[in-house]
């Protein structure tokens, strides 16, 4: 069987980021499709399991951990369980980004 899920059954609300979570879906994996202006992210958080990004258009800098990073288009990072961990919007125009976890349901912890 094929599901299709339409990118607005999982926009968030007032946001053009998507959020799926693979449960919900018979999926093993979940992400997030970030698409946010220029100084925008979220703050330091984890999860339980590994996180990867891929940047699909733009430029983020990630902190993981003690480490700051610069990731633009096409690049691809990971973080391991249980690490803090955050981006921003660090160029000048539209960040794409999918985070994708490696878990069916998304679990986090905000520091």
């Amino acid at each position: 069987m094929v599901t299709v899920v339409h990118a607005d059954t999982v926009r968030m609300p007032g946001s053009r980021t998507l959020r799926y979570e693979g449960r919900e879906h018979g999926s093993g994996v979940s992400f997030f499709l970030v698409t946010t202006d220029p100084g925008q992210g979220p703050g330091p958080h984890r999860h339980p399991y590994s996180e990867t990004w891929h940047v699909l258009e733009g430029e983020a800098t990630l902190t993981i951990g003690d480490e700051t990073v610069v990731a633009r288009t096409g690049d691809t990072a990971v973080v391991g369980p249980g690490i803090w961990h955050g981006f921003t919007n660090t160029g000048s125009g539209t960040l794409r980004m999918i985070c994708i976890h490696a878990s069916d349901t998304m679990i986090q912890e905000n520091r």
